[in-house]
């Protein structure tokens, strides 16, 4: 199944080497004028080969418009995107095809799919998959933007080296577009500078590093979600959890709130001076009950270090099944975590735009 959504439906299609990849968005509302040069901007945040912390294929990310658009607007018909793959280099996975690749999809890939799998780049289990989510992300987000709702993440941790925090009861969206427009999506800059060096220092070694993405949502209203099977964090981890590389998720102050009592983990109510209902704290994330209570939603995702590096491992060779080392030469990125951002961001954008259609907002 490459098909999510309640309200809307969006479908992913493509491989990491094939032709092109590219997303069906289906059941958007008619009539909204596509800024393509924000979407563009938005692509290039995650698209690879920018600088020397990222594989160095290079692919322009253009996405091309094959339904669903006339004359700028949306028609209400399903909106069919595709994204070339210009740049692949195939035979590097050829020489390995039958080795399997540690902490990669390829052997249960091999067996699910009776060896007829797509084994080149990851195939469709690879995170080139990512950009047609971030074009529906940045499709949701200028929807959401109509009601003043803003979506943006930075990047929490890379190793042990960590980022300020959102402030989690009082984010400005000047901070959010401050982010966006840096190639390390930091809130403080020398935090990025030392991300930089330690990602830098780790190719040089043929290691990887992983990290932890912050994600906030602001102006969401009041009462949006559902109680049980399509509560807000359900339906932004469904998405999130879809990414390659993410292995967690938490919300509020996550794990951490089971070791407060009670007194300290409740976010007590007071009224603001305009009389708007806020909390003091926000340790549940700006979700109670499946719901939104009016404060910032906050969520962290993990990611894991690239599992493709140049340093020799143990693995099987599924063919003539012996034990064998490997080692994995080719174009990869030394930390995702940089490039996973607008990733994140998206996947929040998209299950927010599903839900708020569902209430009938947008």
């Amino acid at each position: 199944m490459n098909t999510w959504g309640k309200n809307i439906k969006i479908s992913i299609f493509g491989e990491s080497h094939g032709p092109a990849i590219g997303m069906v968005i289906d059941a958007l509302p008619a009539g909204l004028i596509l800024d393509m040069d924000e979407i563009n901007k938005q692509m290039k945040r995650r698209s690879p080969g920018r600088n020397n912390m990222s594989t160095m294929r290079k692919e322009d990310d253009e996405p091309l418009i094959l339904s669903g658009v006339f004359e700028g607007k949306t028609t209400g018909a399903p909106l069919c995107i595709m994204i070339k793959n210009d740049d692949t280099n195939s035979k590097d996975y050829s020489k390995i095809k039958n080795t399997v690749r540690p902490s990669h999809a390829d052997y249960p890939a091999r067996v699910k799919y009776k060896g007829f799998d797509d084994y080149r780049g990851g195939g469709h289990f690879s995170g080139r998959l990512t950009a047609p989510l971030v074009f529906t992300g940045a499709v949701a987000q200028q929807f959401l933007a109509k009601k003043g709702i803003i979506v943006g993440a930075h990047i929490a941790s890379i190793s042990d080296i960590k980022d300020s925090a959102f402030d989690a009861v009082d984010i400005k969206k000047d901070l959010i577009d401050k982010i966006k427009i840096k190639d390390m999506p930091t809130i403080d800059d020398n935090a990025g500078s030392l991300m930089q060096e330690a990602i830098k220092k780790a190719r040089a070694n043929g290691d990887s590093l992983g990290g932890v993405i912050e994600c906030a949502a602001i102006n969401v209203p009041v009462g949006i979600g559902e109680p049980f099977f399509y509560s807000i964090e359900s339906a932004i981890s469904s998405l999130v959890f879809s990414v390659p590389a993410v292995k967690a998720i938490e919300f509020g102050a996550g794990a951490a709130i089971s070791k407060m009592r009670g007194s300290e983990a409740n976010d007590q109510y007071y009224l603001d001076e305009n009389a708007k209902i806020k909390t003091e704290s926000n340790n549940n994330g700006g979700i109670l009950g499946g719901l939104s209570n009016g404060m910032p939603i906050i969520f962290r995702a993990a990611i894991k270090p690239t599992p493709s590096i140049s340093l020799e491992q143990h693995t099987v060779n599924i063919r003539n099944m012996e034990e064998c080392s490997l080692e994995i030469n080719g174009r990869h990125d030394p930390c995702i975590v940089q490039r996973a951002a607008v990733v994140i961001e998206s996947c929040a954008a998209i299950a927010l735009f599903d839900l708020l259609i569902g209430e009938g907002i947008l």
